[in-house]
Protein backbone atom coordinates (compact mmCIF):
# COMPACT_ATOMS: atom_id res chain seq x y z
CA UNK A 1 0.00 0.00 0.00
CA UNK A 2 1.40 3.15 -1.15
CA UNK A 3 1.12 6.47 1.68
CA UNK A 4 -1.70 8.89 0.63
CA UNK A 5 -1.78 13.00 1.25
CA UNK A 6 -4.96 11.65 3.35
CA UNK A 7 -2.95 9.98 5.63
CA UNK A 8 -0.59 12.26 6.19
CA UNK A 9 -2.84 14.60 7.19
CA UNK A 10 -4.98 12.40 9.21
CA UNK A 11 -1.88 11.63 11.51
CA UNK A 12 -1.18 15.47 11.79
CA UNK A 13 -5.09 16.08 12.98
CA UNK A 14 -4.54 13.78 15.57
CA UNK A 15 -1.16 15.30 17.18
CA UNK A 16 -3.10 18.82 16.30
CA UNK A 17 -6.65 18.62 17.86
CA UNK A 18 -5.25 16.00 20.57
CA UNK A 19 -7.70 13.36 20.08
CA UNK A 20 -9.23 10.67 17.44
CA UNK A 21 -12.94 12.46 17.90
CA UNK A 22 -11.56 16.02 17.42
CA UNK A 23 -9.38 15.04 14.33
CA UNK A 24 -12.59 13.66 13.04
CA UNK A 25 -14.63 16.76 13.08
CA UNK A 26 -11.48 18.19 11.56
CA UNK A 27 -11.46 15.97 8.77
CA UNK A 28 -15.12 15.60 8.45
CA UNK A 29 -15.10 11.85 8.24
CA UNK A 30 -15.86 9.30 11.52
CA UNK A 31 -13.81 8.56 14.32
CA UNK A 32 -14.11 4.69 13.10
CA UNK A 33 -12.43 6.10 9.61
CA UNK A 34 -9.56 8.19 11.68
CA UNK A 35 -8.68 4.82 12.90
CA UNK A 36 -8.72 3.03 9.77
CA UNK A 37 -6.15 6.06 8.01
CA UNK A 38 -3.90 6.21 11.10
CA UNK A 39 -3.94 2.28 10.81
CA UNK A 40 -3.63 1.57 6.52
CA UNK A 41 -0.51 4.46 7.60
CA UNK A 42 1.59 2.62 10.09
CA UNK A 43 1.03 -0.65 7.80
CA UNK A 44 2.79 0.90 4.56
CA UNK A 45 5.57 2.07 6.66
CA UNK A 46 6.04 -1.06 8.60
CA UNK A 47 6.13 0.97 12.08
CA UNK A 48 3.55 2.40 14.98
CA UNK A 49 3.38 5.87 14.84
CA UNK A 50 1.65 6.34 18.42
CA UNK A 51 0.93 5.04 21.69
CA UNK A 52 -2.84 5.94 22.34
CA UNK A 53 -4.22 5.22 25.79
CA UNK A 54 -7.57 6.58 27.24
CA UNK A 55 -5.32 9.64 28.64
CA UNK A 56 -3.26 10.51 26.32
CA UNK A 57 -1.85 10.31 22.90
CA UNK A 58 1.86 10.08 22.48
CA UNK A 59 4.27 9.75 19.53
CA UNK A 60 6.74 7.01 18.81
CA UNK A 61 10.23 8.11 17.70
CA UNK A 62 9.22 6.95 14.52
CA UNK A 63 6.14 8.85 15.07
CA UNK A 64 7.56 12.00 15.73
CA UNK A 65 10.05 11.69 12.49
CA UNK A 66 7.03 10.95 10.48
CA UNK A 67 5.40 13.73 11.70
CA UNK A 68 7.95 16.50 11.04
CA UNK A 69 8.25 14.76 7.40
CA UNK A 70 4.06 14.94 6.42
CA UNK A 71 4.43 18.67 8.15
CA UNK A 72 6.90 19.45 5.56
CA UNK A 73 5.37 17.68 2.46
CA UNK A 74 2.29 18.67 3.29
CA UNK A 75 3.07 22.62 3.28
CA UNK A 76 4.65 21.56 -0.07
CA UNK A 77 1.73 20.52 -1.70
CA UNK A 78 -0.57 23.39 -0.24
CA UNK A 79 1.86 25.64 -1.97
CA UNK A 80 2.06 23.74 -4.81
CA UNK A 81 -2.44 23.90 -4.96
CA UNK A 82 -1.89 27.77 -3.94
CA UNK A 83 0.53 28.64 -6.69
CA UNK A 84 -1.68 26.44 -9.49
CA UNK A 85 -4.72 28.63 -8.24
CA UNK A 86 -3.24 31.90 -8.26
CA UNK A 87 -2.35 31.32 -11.97
CA UNK A 88 -1.35 34.17 -13.93
CA UNK A 89 -1.85 36.75 -10.91
CA UNK A 90 1.76 36.85 -10.37
CA UNK A 91 4.74 37.21 -12.67
CA UNK A 92 8.01 36.24 -11.55
CA UNK A 93 11.27 37.85 -13.08
CA UNK A 94 14.88 36.01 -12.92
CA UNK A 95 18.15 37.62 -13.08
CA UNK A 96 21.89 36.34 -12.47
CA UNK A 97 23.23 39.44 -11.04
CA UNK A 98 21.61 42.79 -11.65
CA UNK A 99 18.49 42.97 -12.96
CA UNK A 100 17.57 46.01 -14.96
CA UNK A 101 20.48 48.29 -13.19
CA UNK A 102 19.79 51.48 -11.96
CA UNK A 103 16.44 51.20 -13.43
CA UNK A 104 15.03 48.39 -11.80
CA UNK A 105 12.85 50.52 -9.10
CA UNK A 106 11.44 52.15 -11.25
CA UNK A 107 10.24 49.36 -13.56
CA UNK A 108 9.41 47.50 -10.36
CA UNK A 109 7.00 51.14 -9.60
CA UNK A 110 5.91 51.30 -13.12
CA UNK A 111 4.39 47.92 -13.10
CA UNK A 112 2.83 48.44 -9.67
CA UNK A 113 0.81 51.16 -11.07
CA UNK A 114 0.05 49.44 -14.92
CA UNK A 115 -0.69 46.38 -13.44
CA UNK A 116 -1.67 46.01 -10.01
CA UNK A 117 -3.45 43.14 -10.47
CA UNK A 118 -0.32 41.37 -10.74
CA UNK A 119 2.12 40.94 -8.26
CA UNK A 120 6.09 41.17 -9.54
CA UNK A 121 8.71 39.30 -7.84
CA UNK A 122 12.39 39.83 -8.86
CA UNK A 123 13.97 36.63 -8.50
CA UNK A 124 17.70 36.32 -7.98
CA UNK A 125 19.35 32.88 -8.93
CA UNK A 126 22.66 31.08 -9.76
CA UNK A 127 22.16 29.67 -13.06
CA UNK A 128 22.86 31.28 -16.63
CA UNK A 129 19.25 31.53 -17.39
CA UNK A 130 18.40 33.69 -14.53
CA UNK A 131 16.52 30.66 -12.97
CA UNK A 132 14.01 30.50 -16.22
CA UNK A 133 15.81 27.06 -17.29
CA UNK A 134 14.89 25.55 -13.93
CA UNK A 135 10.98 26.64 -13.68
CA UNK A 136 11.97 29.14 -10.91
CA UNK A 137 10.67 32.43 -12.71
CA UNK A 138 8.70 32.99 -15.72
CA UNK A 139 10.86 35.15 -17.81
CA UNK A 140 14.41 36.71 -16.91
CA UNK A 141 16.53 39.38 -17.54
CA UNK A 142 19.94 37.79 -18.76
CA UNK A 143 23.32 39.25 -20.36
CA UNK A 144 25.20 35.31 -21.81
CA UNK A 145 24.39 33.14 -24.05
CA UNK A 146 21.14 31.15 -24.18
CA UNK A 147 19.11 28.28 -25.54
CA UNK A 148 17.58 30.30 -29.08
CA UNK A 149 15.78 27.52 -29.83
CA UNK A 150 14.08 26.59 -26.61
CA UNK A 151 13.79 30.69 -25.17
CA UNK A 152 12.03 33.45 -27.32
CA UNK A 153 13.87 36.48 -26.35
CA UNK A 154 14.47 40.58 -27.58
CA UNK A 155 17.32 42.91 -27.05
CA UNK A 156 16.06 45.43 -24.43
CA UNK A 157 19.21 47.26 -24.28
CA UNK A 158 23.11 47.62 -24.23
CA UNK A 159 25.54 48.14 -21.46
CA UNK A 160 28.81 49.51 -21.25
CA UNK A 161 31.50 47.60 -19.67
CA UNK A 162 33.14 48.66 -16.53
CA UNK A 163 36.44 47.50 -14.74
CA UNK A 164 36.31 46.53 -10.86
CA UNK A 165 39.55 47.13 -8.93
CA UNK A 166 39.93 47.19 -4.80
CA UNK A 167 39.57 50.84 -3.92
CA UNK A 168 42.85 50.74 -2.44
CA UNK A 169 44.43 49.87 -6.30
CA UNK A 170 46.31 52.40 -8.21
CA UNK A 171 43.57 52.17 -10.88
CA UNK A 172 41.28 53.42 -8.79
CA UNK A 173 42.50 56.80 -9.39
CA UNK A 174 41.61 56.39 -12.97
CA UNK A 175 38.83 58.05 -15.02
CA UNK A 176 38.84 54.97 -17.30
CA UNK A 177 40.69 51.88 -18.19
CA UNK A 178 41.50 50.52 -21.71
CA UNK A 179 40.87 46.70 -22.43
CA UNK A 180 44.47 46.61 -23.83
CA UNK A 181 46.16 47.46 -19.86
CA UNK A 182 43.76 44.69 -18.65
CA UNK A 183 45.87 41.97 -20.09
CA UNK A 184 48.40 43.20 -17.29
CA UNK A 185 46.54 42.08 -14.51
CA UNK A 186 44.75 38.81 -13.19
CA UNK A 187 41.11 39.02 -14.08
CA UNK A 188 38.60 37.47 -11.82
CA UNK A 189 35.59 35.88 -14.02
CA UNK A 190 32.09 34.17 -13.13
CA UNK A 191 32.55 30.94 -15.22
CA UNK A 192 28.44 30.17 -14.58
CA UNK A 193 26.53 33.58 -14.90
CA UNK A 194 29.01 36.18 -15.69
CA UNK A 195 29.44 38.23 -19.20
CA UNK A 196 33.41 38.27 -19.56
CA UNK A 197 35.11 35.19 -21.52
CA UNK A 198 37.86 35.03 -22.38
CA UNK A 199 36.64 36.06 -25.73
CA UNK A 200 36.97 39.38 -25.05
CA UNK A 201 40.47 39.32 -25.91
CA UNK A 202 42.69 38.49 -28.78
CA UNK A 203 43.90 34.10 -28.55
CA UNK A 204 47.21 34.85 -27.73
CA UNK A 205 46.81 37.98 -26.04
CA UNK A 206 44.82 37.02 -23.10
CA UNK A 207 45.19 38.26 -18.78
CA UNK A 208 45.82 35.38 -16.34
CA UNK A 209 41.86 34.29 -15.32
CA UNK A 210 40.92 33.20 -11.87
CA UNK A 211 37.06 31.55 -11.80
CA UNK A 212 34.92 32.04 -9.05
CA UNK A 213 31.13 30.56 -8.53
CA UNK A 214 28.86 33.76 -7.77
CA UNK A 215 29.32 37.37 -7.57
CA UNK A 216 29.81 36.97 -3.93
CA UNK A 217 33.02 35.06 -4.79
CA UNK A 218 33.77 37.70 -7.41
CA UNK A 219 33.92 40.73 -5.19
CA UNK A 220 35.11 39.59 -2.73
CA UNK A 221 38.14 38.06 -4.60
CA UNK A 222 38.51 41.93 -6.19
CA UNK A 223 38.48 43.16 -2.78
CA UNK A 224 41.79 41.43 -1.70
CA UNK A 225 43.43 43.71 -4.63
CA UNK A 226 44.70 40.33 -6.00
CA UNK A 227 42.45 40.46 -9.15
CA UNK A 228 40.22 42.92 -11.16
CA UNK A 229 37.20 42.35 -12.97
CA UNK A 230 34.92 43.48 -15.70
CA UNK A 231 31.43 43.51 -15.62
CA UNK A 232 28.51 45.85 -17.19
CA UNK A 233 27.53 49.04 -15.43
CA UNK A 234 24.56 47.57 -14.03
CA UNK A 235 26.69 45.42 -11.56
CA UNK A 236 28.39 48.76 -10.25
CA UNK A 237 24.61 49.88 -9.53
CA UNK A 238 22.84 46.91 -8.07
CA UNK A 239 26.22 45.72 -5.86
CA UNK A 240 28.00 48.81 -4.35
CA UNK A 241 30.44 47.25 -2.07
CA UNK A 242 32.94 49.43 0.61
CA UNK A 243 36.25 48.79 -0.65
CA UNK A 244 35.64 48.59 -4.43
CA UNK A 245 35.35 50.72 -6.99
CA UNK A 246 33.95 50.37 -10.61
CA UNK A 247 35.59 52.84 -13.58
CA UNK A 248 34.65 52.86 -17.64
CA UNK A 249 36.23 50.10 -19.54
CA UNK A 250 37.27 51.54 -22.84
CA UNK A 251 37.68 49.42 -26.39
CA UNK A 252 35.39 46.62 -25.54
CA UNK A 253 32.48 46.43 -26.82
CA UNK A 254 29.00 46.56 -24.57
CA UNK A 255 27.06 44.22 -23.55
CA UNK A 256 23.80 43.23 -24.72
CA UNK A 257 20.99 42.74 -22.40
CA UNK A 258 18.43 40.42 -23.01
CA UNK A 259 14.92 39.40 -21.78
CA UNK A 260 13.71 35.76 -22.52
CA UNK A 261 10.86 33.61 -21.75
CA UNK A 262 9.32 29.98 -22.56
CA UNK A 263 8.89 29.54 -26.29
CA UNK A 264 6.07 27.06 -25.33
CA UNK A 265 2.85 28.68 -23.07
CA UNK A 266 4.71 31.97 -21.90
CA UNK A 267 3.07 33.88 -18.86
CA UNK A 268 0.34 36.17 -20.91
CA UNK A 269 1.97 39.21 -19.11
CA UNK A 270 5.05 38.55 -20.91
CA UNK A 271 4.39 41.54 -23.56
CA UNK A 272 3.38 43.54 -20.87
CA UNK A 273 6.88 43.40 -19.24
CA UNK A 274 8.92 43.56 -22.25
CA UNK A 275 7.55 46.51 -23.52
CA UNK A 276 7.64 48.42 -20.45
CA UNK A 277 11.40 47.60 -20.36
CA UNK A 278 12.00 48.32 -23.71
CA UNK A 279 9.99 50.86 -24.83
CA UNK A 280 9.25 53.31 -21.70
CA UNK A 281 12.10 56.18 -22.05
CA UNK A 282 12.66 56.35 -18.51
CA UNK A 283 13.36 52.53 -17.98
CA UNK A 284 15.43 52.30 -21.52
CA UNK A 285 19.09 50.38 -20.66
CA UNK A 286 20.29 51.37 -24.43
CA UNK A 287 23.53 52.94 -24.43
CA UNK A 288 23.12 55.94 -27.06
Amino acid sequence: MDVELKHLRCLVAILDTGSFTDAALELGVSQAAVSRTLAALENALGTRLLHRTSRSITLTPSGAQVLARARHVLAEVDDLVREAATGHTRLRIGHAWSAMGRHTAAFQRRWAEAHPEIELQLIRTNTSTGGLAEGMCDLAVVRGAFDTHRFASTVVGLERRTVAVAADDPWAKRRSISLDKTRERTVVIDRRTGTTTPDLWPTGARPALEYTKDIDDWLAAIATGRSIGITPQSTATQYRREGIVFRPLRGAAPVAVHIIWPRQDPHPATAAAVALVSCASSCSLVVV
